[in-house]
């Protein structure tokens, strides 16, 4: 009897914790982007604020075979620059305390060249443009810095010690690069290897607890922590899930929802099953849910992502709490053709959904 009741109360347990549920939470999108062209495929998002006039904030999409597509957060294109085969693009927007006000560093992987791009912006010229419905990034970029290896994925940061910095993944290979921006310039200040990786793409680096947190793909499928220290020292990486755990197929796109100054969460595209990993931010970083996003009357639902990017602030209306913008594989519904675009979120949709 003692082992009848045993087994009953492990079961309820396991249904009712959500690593065993096959109960997958699910939203919508509020909005879309237009269907990047045939010749096109779009990867990776970019969420720029507008410090003034927040719903006037920008989102960067690339299209990794044509460039970099520029857009208003009703989805609409308001610019795109002929920049190349630009993978993955990162920002970060840092005061100038000479002058007192803001500039945004854009940075962006460019196989056209096996290089690390850098755009850089007052914020002012991107807030005059956004009023307008219009800004693209200029076609050349502001510094360009040759990786010497096939450049895949970019994630930028702003770190303590460090300052500006951004990490570069190799594309059918395991190095990732380390850059320093100082003095108008990039400096490259460490090189390692993310374990035996057959290729890594998307990364996050989260500036306040100085971490990375990058995916493998194909063979393995792993996401993976590196706390950065003084030494710059990248040989104690954390593995934080795997195929054998929560992952189906690929890991692919990552990003930071924060909570407060070192809490929240680590968003993680689990690309074979079309669904978002949630993890704790900070160590153990266990596995806390998952989330697909589904259709609605309008707007179709999201499979196979890439590029993920999260902001966890009011923009308007429509994002009181803030915004995800994630990479549709499979956008359907234009002229019958399937291709990539882009899906907005609302971020206040997901923390109701589920309890965050």
């Amino acid at each position: 009897m003692f082992l009848r009741s045993l087994t009953i109360s492990i079961f309820f347990l396991i249904l009712s914790n959500p690593i065993f549920s096959n109960d997958i939470k699910s939203i919508s999108a509020s909005f879309e982007t237009p269907q990047v062209p045939e010749d096109g495929n779009a990867d990776d998002p970019a969420i720029w604020f507008n410090k003034v006039t927040p719903e006037s904030s920008i989102i960067f999409g690339t299209d990794k075979y044509r460039g970099i597509y520029t857009y208003n957060l009703k989805g609409q294109i308001i610019g795109f620059s002929e920049s190349g085969r630009v993978n993955n693009i990162d920002l970060r927007s840092l005061k100038d305390l000479n002058v007192n006000k803001f500039k945004t560093f854009i940075f962006g992987s460019n196989g056209t060249n096996n290089s690390l791009d850098l755009w850089v912006y007052s914020d002012d010229v991107i807030h005059q443009s956004s009023l307008n419905n219009s800004f693209s990034l200029s076609q050349m970029p502001h510094i360009s810095v040759k990786t010497n290896f096939l450049s895949y994925g970019v994630c930028a940061g702003y770190d303590k010690k460090l300052g500006l910095i951004a990490f570069v993944t190799e594309a059918m290979g395991s190095r990732v690069q380390l850059w320093q921006y100082s003095d108008n310039a990039l400096a490259l200040i460490s090189t390692f290897n993310n374990g035996n990786a057959y290729e890594s793409e998307g990364c996050v680096y989260d500036d306040e607890n100085r971490t990375l947190f990058i995916s493998e793909e194909n063979e393995r499928g792993v996401v993976r922590a590196y706390k950065l220290n003084n030494e710059l020292s990248f040989n104690k990486p954390i593995i934080i899930d795997t195929r054998e755990g929560n992952i189906t197929g690929d890991p692919e796109g990552l990003a930071i929802l924060k909570i407060n100054k070192k809490d929240g969460y680590l968003i993680a595209s689990s690309q074979g099953s079309s669904t978002f990993n949630i993890y704790q931010r900070h160590s153990p970083y266990n596995f806390i849910n998952k989330f697909s996003v589904t259709s609605n009357k309008i707007i179709d639902g999201v499979s196979d992502t890439d590029g993920i990017d999260i902001l966890n602030t009011y923009l308007n209306k429509d994002f009181p709490n803030g915004i995800i913008v994630v990479q549709d594989g499979e956008n359907t519904g234009e002229q019958n053709i399937s291709k990539e675009n882009f899906k907005y979120l609302s971020l206040k949709d997901l923390i109701i959904k589920l309890d965050l």
